[in-house]
C-alpha cells in the first residue's frame, strides 16, 4: 500500500505544480490585459489633442529645420481638431507673426507643410529684391537664408495674386493687359484675406510656399514644431545613417 500512497502524493503534487505554474505563465498577460487598453487610449488621447510626430522632408526651413529632423508638434496651442466634426478645441492663443506652423497643404490636404507665419488677415504684404515688407514696413527676418541671391525666377504660378493687389485693381480684371510681373523676390503689394495667413520658408530661395499657391485657410492648421527629439544627416552613401549621422547637438532643441 505505501508505494501507492506515494505515487498518488507525488501525482497530487506534480498536478499542483502545473497549475501554479500555468497561474504564474498566464498572470502577466492579464496584467497586461488590465494596463494596455487605458494606455491606448491615453496615447490616442495624447497625439489627436496635445502634441504630434512630425518629420522634416525638405529643406525649405534651413537653417531653422533641417531635413532628417523629427519634430514634436504642439497642436493644443491653436486648438486641436476634434476628428470626424469639422470642430476646433477652444484655442491657447492666435498664430502669431514669427510662428513656425504645421497645417495640411490646401492643394492636398493629406500633405503636411511647415512655413512661417509673416502675414495675417488685413495685412498688406509685398517683396523687393527679395525682402519682405508688411504694411510698407520693412521686416527684419534674421532667420532668413539666400540659397541662391543671383536668380529671380519668374513664373505662372505667380499669376493667382492679381486677385489680390492692393491700387492696382485694373490688373485683375478680365481682359486687362498683364501688367503685373511678379517674381520669386519681387511681387505685391498684396492684401491678406480674412481667415487667412501667408506663409514663407526661411530658405527663400528653395522654398513652395504662399508666393507660388497662395493663401493658407486657418481651418487647416495643425500645430506649430515645439522640440526637436531626433535628427540626423541623411546621406545615401553612409550605411545606416540614422544610427552613424546623428545630429547630437540638435536633440531636445527647442524650435524658434
Amino acid at each position: 500500500m505505501a508505494p501507492n500512497k506515494d505515487h498518488r502524493a507525488n501525482a497530487l503534487r506534480a498536478a499542483n505544480g502545473r497549475s501554479r505554474r500555468r497561474a504564474v505563465s498566464f498572470g502577466w498577460v492579464w496584467e497586461w490585459a488590465k494596463v494596455l487598453p487605458p494606455a491606448v487610449l491615453l496615447f490616442l488621447v495624447l497625439r489627436t489633442f496635445v502634441v504630434e510626430a512630425y518629420k522634416i522632408p525638405s529643406g525649405s526651413m534651413e537653417r531653422t529645420l533641417l531635413v532628417g529632423d523629427f519634430l514634436l508638434v504642439n497642436k493644443w496651442l491653436y486648438g486641436a481638431e476634434v476628428p470626424y466634426t469639422r470642430r476646433r478645441l477652444p484655442a491657447v492663443r492666435a498664430p502669431q507673426l514669427g510662428d513656425i506652423l504645421v497645417f495640411e497643404w490646401p492643394g492636398d490636404p493629406t500633405k503636411n507643410f511647415v512655413k512661417r507665419l509673416v502675414g495675417r488677415p488685413g495685412d498688406t504684404l509685398s517683396m523687393q529684391g527679395g525682402s519682405l515688407l508688411r504694411n510698407g514696413v520693412p521686416v527684419r527676418e534674421q532667420y532668413v537664408s539666400h540659397t541662391e541671391p543671383d536668380v529671380d525666377p519668374m513664373t505662372d504660378e505667380f499669376r493667382w495674386q492679381r486677385g489680390y493687389l492692393t491700387n492696382t485693381a485694373a490688373a485683375a480684371e478680365p481682359g486687362m493687359p498683364a501688367i503685373y510681373r511678379p517674381s520669386r523676390d519681387n511681387w505685391g503689394p498684396i492684401v491678406v484675406p480674412p481667415n487667412h495667413l501667408f506663409v514663407l520658408g526661411d530658405n527663400r530661395d528653395n522654398s513652395l510656399d504662399s508666393r507660388y499657391w497662395g493663401f493658407v485657410p486657418d481651418s487647416l492648421l495643425r500645430g506649430t514644431p515645439w522640440i526637436v527629439y531626433y535628427s540626423f544627416t541623411p546621406d545615401s552613401t553612409a550605411r545606416a545613417p540614422w544610427l552613424t549621422r546623428i545630429r547630437w547637438g540638435r536633440l531636445g532643441a527647442l524650435v524658434r
